[in-house]
């Protein structure tokens, strides 16, 4: 890192426009952008990080947003005083932006290589022939495993962490010199995340490039900045080195940032969330370990609630018009016990087949073989009368709420509807005022009864989805990557809410999630998978502290663990 400054912000303010009412959402911020820097922002959704990374490259929607106040400066010129011709020339050649969602920023209908190609022939004098072997290249540099095959492939055919490095070899593609990661690893496995942090690193070094990395995950900003800016409503509330600003956080939002994370070295019987933090009220009470020895013995001593037993899934893909079908064992011979009250944590690179075996147990996708035994009775092949009361008793919470809600529904006639599926409750009114109480039950006020899904964030739409599977009074439920999408204090209100309804209402789960921290915070017993089989299973505490194979070794050491 030097001392000249490629990117001056002095005095940014910005602001959206609804019902014509300006509504500021960034108050005249000012920071330096440094050469051969990686500068970290970080701060929760609605910080203004974001907004702050698209007013730099002049992207924010000109109908209903404007820069109320503020200088730009990126190479001695302010970029809010150029034509739309000189800022075609600076965006993705000297600035580039990796955004978060590779599949909704990649073209569906072009191929990933033709996609590079369009950045080269747009801001190089390269000939045909001269790009395709410069984008194989880059390709390459970003370590993608076959750089021709992927070149002749659309995005849907790649892995979530292959588009990312498609996205970033586009990024790249002109040598600029600042790059804008904004949340390039959210929603990506440890390990594929610790591949793309490594990755971002050596191509700044190797190009000399600043980097401006945004994310929600301070360990995970620490793992690759020297310099990190703390956002919170709007406002930069601390700023300093890495070191300093993990190790000695003065900022209360710093700390609760900090704080919000499930730890690895102890079990809080309660996260604290930003509210605690900012109010004084954190609880710092630990479960000991004879606490979870005594619940372990109690729970293990009785009948398992399911056992799954030998259980395959095939899926059959054919290559070619005229070759045969070719078998792939996404579930591979998984056997397991689950009692009731336990929580059993499920973990695997994307792939592993956890998701699939969530959806063998929910009947969703139909075991190819294999046993399943739910409260003592097969349950392995239900008539479609079956299946339906077994809805009742196994749920699911989805990983977007807002995907798995309707939004022609309020949120009151949607906690209602498997009510009336299920036959609960005699009327209407029974049905609502039930309704009422889970709203209360999972935090929100029964006031939003008659609101619908998009007037919702995303913590209170999973809340909304928490009610509604609840609303059936299941026994057990699947909670697939149900927190991974949410900020750090809203997750951890979101972890706190489960494991109160688990304590009250005495449910069990398969918590199925890639961040391995959080797996670790809710699970009594591990279960690993990998490539469709059961890497290891046993106690969650002593999985972490002693790992027997290479792959949950490689897997626990991805973790971010901060400074």
């Amino acid at each position: 890192m030097s001392n000249k400054r490629v990117l001056e912000i002095d005095d940014l303010s910005v602001s959206f426009t609804n019902d014509g009412l300006d509504n500021e959402v960034v108050h005249q911020i000012s920071f330096d952008l440094f050469s051969n820097e990686i500068l970290g922002i970080v701060g929760e959704s609605g910080s203004g990080k974001s907004v702050s990374s698209l007013a730099i490259m002049d992207l924010l929607p000109k109908s209903i947003s404007k820069i109320n106040s503020g200088t730009i400066i990126f190479n001695g010129q302010d970029i809010r005083s150029l034509t739309p011709e000189g800022l075609q020339k600076i965006r993705g050649n000297e600035i580039a932006m990796i955004f978060q969602e590779p599949m909704s920023s990649l073209n569906p209908s072009m191929l990933c290589g033709q996609q590079v190609l369009e950045i080269l022939s747009r801001h190089t004098a390269l000939t045909k022939e001269q790009a395709k072997d410069e984008v194989l290249s880059l390709f390459e540099k970003v370590k993608l495993p076959d750089p021709e095959d992927t070149f002749t492939k659309y995005p849907h055919q790649l892995s979530g962490g292959q588009k990312q490095r498609v996205m970033i070899a586009m990024a790249i593609a002109c040598k600029p010199k600042i790059l804008i990661a904004d949340e390039p690893t959210t929603a990506l496995d440890v390990t594929v995340q610790k591949e793309i942090i490594t990755l971002l690193k050596s191509l700044q070094e190797t190009n000399e490039m600043s980097i401006i990395f945004i994310s929600h995950d301070l360990a995970l900003v620490s793992e690759i900045a020297d310099r990190v800016l703390v956002m919170y409503q709007g406002k930069i509330v601390e700023q300093g080195d890495v070191q300093s600003i993990f190790k000695s956080p003065e900022h209360i939002y710093t700390k609760a940032l900090i704080g919000s994370k499930p730890s690895l070295d102890r079990r809080l019987k309660k996260l604290p969330t930003i509210e605690n933090f900012m109010s004084n009220t954190t609880d710092t009470s630990v479960i000991s370990k004879t606490d979870r020895l005594q619940n372990h013995d109690r729970m293990y001593s009785g009948a398992p609630l399911l056992e799954v037993i030998n259980l395959e899934k095939t899926y059959f893909s054919q290559l070619g018009f005229m070759s045969n079908k070719k078998p792939f064992k996404a579930v591979d011979d998984v056997s397991f016990k689950l009692y009731e009250g336990e929580t059993l944590g499920l973990v695997g690179e994307s792939g592993c087949g956890k998701s699939t075996l969530g959806n063998a147990i929910l009947q969703l996708d139909k075991a190819t073989s294999g046993t399943l035994i739910y409260k003592g009775k097969d349950i392995t092949n239900l008539t479609s009368r079956d299946i339906k009361t077994l809805r009742k008793e196994i749920q699911i919470i989805f990983q977007d709420p807002y995907s798995s809600l309707n939004p022609r529904l309020t949120i009151g006639h949607s906690i209602m509807e498997p009510m009336k599926v299920h036959n609960l409750y005699d009327s209407f009114s029974e049905r609502k005022n039930q309704a009422m109480l889970l709203l209360d039950r999972v935090g929100l006020s029964p006031e939003h009864f008659n609101r619908y899904p998009h007037e919702f964030s995303g913590g209170q739409r999973q809340r909304i989805g928490i009610a509604r599977t609840i609303a059936v009074q299941p026994k057990l439920i699947v909670c697939d990557e149900s927190v991974s999408a949410l900020d750090i204090s809203v997750q951890a209100q979101v972890l706190n809410l489960l494991n109160e309804l688990k304590a009250s209402l005495g449910f069990t789960y398969i918590f199925i999630s890639h961040d391995l921290s959080v797996v670790k915070y809710m699970s009594d017993q591990l279960l690993v998978m990998n490539k469709g089989k059961i890497e290891e299973i046993g106690d969650a505490d002593a999985i972490y502290d002693n790992p027997n194979k290479e792959y949950t070794k490689k897997l626990i050491d991805a973790i971010p663990k901060g400074l």
